[in-house]
């Protein structure tokens, strides 16, 4: 079986999953009157969790590549979304949230998944781990505020990291990262506006730990190309921005960052005029233009991903001056 075909194999047979998942969880969870939210249907995440943990699994078997470290990905993986299945059907206090995470994080952590930035020290690196595990977890969970954000940007993230991986050879984060983008796919299909089902705690949580542990599994850059290690950063650009503008916004007007409240970018668009959907397929361009330009970045030179990153740079700032001049009220 060639490398395309088994590829597309892979594809087809998560998202084909992901849709059947989330199919007969929404019928059943329906029918039982549980993990519902609103009158909608909590299993988007389930969903898609599942579809993953079974495909990635499938893969590394027949494919017969099965690293420590992919396998740290699919168990941490898996116990994210257990617990944001507990947390949808009883809501956890924001301290079992944390320890959860932590838990999750020093797991990937003990099956090798860090980073790994020479001259730092071992030390220095487990911190950064853990911010940037935590960080990510919890910004695709604030991004999840209109149908079909924080699939669609998950979509576009991991299909950047199989890009990366694929032009890397390597094997096993393109299988992680092609099947997270099939099973985001299939989420994103339900939860377009309007929405038929909610991902959840689970899925947003499950979501933004996968893609920062996949992000860790993945080589950047070779010593004459330091500036790739920025590529990560730049291919989640989107959900770090848009953490990075709400606690802009809320301590602009002495809000505390912790509180919920409606200033979210994505609302701030609805606020503006657009319609769900349009405001959807604007931020997900965004997306796509961070994710391209952490791709580029990855293959780029020194001094051409210099210009990449002030690129996006002056980008985010032109968006926060604009963005945040619309009036939110609460």
């Amino acid at each position: 079986m060639s490398a395309l075909i088994y590829y597309l194999f892979i594809a087809l047979t998560g998202f084909s999953l992901g849709i059947f998942f989330i199919y007969i969880f929404k019928k059943l969870v329906i029918r039982y009157n549980i993990l519902i939210y609103q009158g909608m249907p909590l299993i988007g995440g389930i969903g898609m969790g599942l579809s993953f943990i079974i495909v990635s699994l499938f893969s590394f078997f027949i494919y017969q590549v099965l690293s420590q470290e992919a396998v740290g990905i699919v168990i941490a993986a898996s116990i994210m979304l257990i617990f944001g299945v507990i947390d949808d059907w009883r809501e956890l206090s924001i301290i079992a949230k944390f320890l959860v995470q932590i838990i999750a994080t020093s797991l990937l952590i003990l099956f090798g998944i860090r980073t790994h930035i020479v001259y730092i020290g071992g030390l220095l690196n487990l911190i950064i781990t853990f911010i940037w595990v935590l960080a990510i977890t919890n910004a695709f969970n604030h991004l999840d505020v209109i149908d079909g954000l924080a699939a669609g940007c998950a979509m576009i993230a991991s299909l950047a990291f199989f890009v990366i991986a694929f032009l890397n050879g390597d094997i096993e984060i393109v299988i992680l990262s092609l099947v997270l983008t099939v099973a985001s796919l299939s989420c994103f299909i339900y939860n377009f506006p309007p929405a038929k089902i909610y991902m959840g705690n689970s899925g947003s949580h499950f979501l933004g730990f996968t893609l920062a542990a996949i992000a860790l599994g993945i080589s950047y850059a070779p010593m004459e190309r330091k500036i790739a290690l920025l590529s990560p950063l730049l291919i989640l650009g989107f959900p770090i921005f848009d953490t990075a503008f709400l606690i802009l916004m809320r301590v602009r007007k002495s809000r505390s960052i912790f509180k919920k409240s409606n200033d979210h970018l994505a609302w701030r668009f609805l606020h503006s005029g657009y319609s769900k959907k349009k405001a959807l397929l604007l931020i997900i361009f965004l997306s796509l233009f961070f994710s391209l330009s952490g791709v580029c970045l990855s293959q780029a030179s020194n001094a051409t991903g210099i210009a990449i990153i002030v690129s996006v740079a002056i980008v985010s700032l032109l968006l926060t001056k604009k963005m945040g001049q619309i009036s939110i009220d609460g």
